[in-house]
């Protein structure tokens, strides 16, 4: 008689590989960087028409048009959004410039131009620089007409916190309804510079729930989930639980297919077994570490692009600093941050985060012919 339940593995197996296959070609037939094109391209983005958003949300600044914030702030513009951005690289602002974007020379120049602020920065130090430092978002006086500021940096709980107590304190220019002061949320999202393209990011929102609600919008233009977390600081709490099981996650695949492979068995043989049984998670199904074994990962492409090692030991040093002001245990995050630091420290920074697979672990590229 058949075996009923290897049966439905063996389907289920099959199915998760079908997928990740499937997954792999949508993200080649992908430009890989929005960068590649030379400065004097000229660039033209299929929009829709903004007659369907609110005027209240319909001039949104973005500032931070690095490898994520690009892309979702291009994202804004195909759904119709009036767009003003900044960025510190006059290269970008020119790309920008060209697709019919108006660019600015200040974070407070944007502020001005926009009734929305959206800011994607790589630190705490720059997110505070941003928002109160000279010329900043918030340079103008007490008086401000965004009546909306969306964070969207992975930063610590404790700065987010305290920027939303900071912005409370300013009066908008012309009242919103019954507000009177602007709103702030943090929204760090998860998903790779791929999702950032695609439109499929997640985002984790804190602050006021009435804020998130008004918008909802804005965040489903640039993804495909927005879950709110609770007041202000959850948001970016979530973002740091998040990215440490990531990291704990993608250490345990990595070890235990790099043993596998001393022991005989390769690593596509336990990439399948992972991936219709208990061990299947994000790591094994759809962010292979071990070259050779999936397409359309930093993996099959000598770790370049992806998430790199170094914002890994960034979000990892937030996770222990939160784990000391909550007075939590934190063995595997600790070990996790010894081991990302090794790698920056081996010259490995730049690279993906799985590339701990190769360059901690030793473990080896898959054969092809598997």
């Amino acid at each position: 008689m058949i075996d009923t339940c290897h049966l439905s593995c063996l389907l289920t197996c099959r199915i998760t590989m079908v997928i990740c296959r499937f997954r792999s070609l949508l993200s080649l037939s992908k430009t890989n960087s929005f960068f590649l094109s030379s400065p004097s391209t000229s660039f033209s983005i299929r929009t829709f028409s903004s007659s369907h958003i609110p005027q209240h949300l319909q001039n949104v600044g973005f500032v931070g048009l690095g490898n994520m914030g690009s892309r979702m702030a291009i994202n804004l513009v195909k759904a119709g959004y009036k767009l003003t951005v900044y960025d510190i690289n006059s290269d970008v602002l020119k790309k920008f410039s060209q697709m019919g974007v108006s660019t600015k020379k200040t974070p407070y120049e944007v502020s001005e131009a926009s009734d929305v602020i959206i800011t994607m920065l790589p630190s705490s130090a720059h997110v505070i620089d941003v928002y109160t430092g000279p010329n900043g978002l918030l340079h103008g006086g007490k008086l401000l007409r965004p009546w909306l500021f969306i964070d969207s940096s992975t930063i610590d709980p404790q700065t987010s916190t305290n920027l939303s107590a900071t912005i409370s304190k300013y009066t908008l220019k012309e009242k919103k309804g019954d507000q009177e002061t602007p709103a702030k949320l943090e929204a760090p999202v998860s998903g790779s510079v791929i999702a950032a393209e695609a439109g499929t990011l997640t985002f984790m929102v804190g602050g006021s729930e009435e804020a998130f609600v008004a918008a909802k919008s804005i965040f489903f233009s640039m993804g495909k989930s927005a879950i709110y977390c609770g007041g202000a600081g959850s948001g970016s709490a979530a973002k740091i639980c998040n990215n440490l099981a990531m990291a704990v996650s993608m250490l345990g695949v990595s070890e235990a297919l790099a043993l596998g492979q001393s022991l005989g068995v390769s690593a596509t043989t336990l990439t399948k077994i992972f991936n219709c049984s208990s061990a299947r998670c994000w790591s094994s199904d759809a962010y292979n570490p071990v070259p050779g074994v999936m397409e359309g990962v930093p993996s099959s492409r000598d770790y370049n692009g992806g998430f790199s090692s170094k914002l890994m030991v960034k979000d990892l040093n937030l996770a222990v600093e939160s784990a000391k002001h909550a007075e939590c245990k934190y063995p595997l995050t600790s070990q996790a941050q010894k081991i990302y630091s090794e790698l920056c420290n081996g010259g490995h920074e730049a690279r993906d985060f799985s590339c701990a697979f190769r360059h901690y672990y030793s473990g080896m590229d898959e054969n092809q012919d598997h």
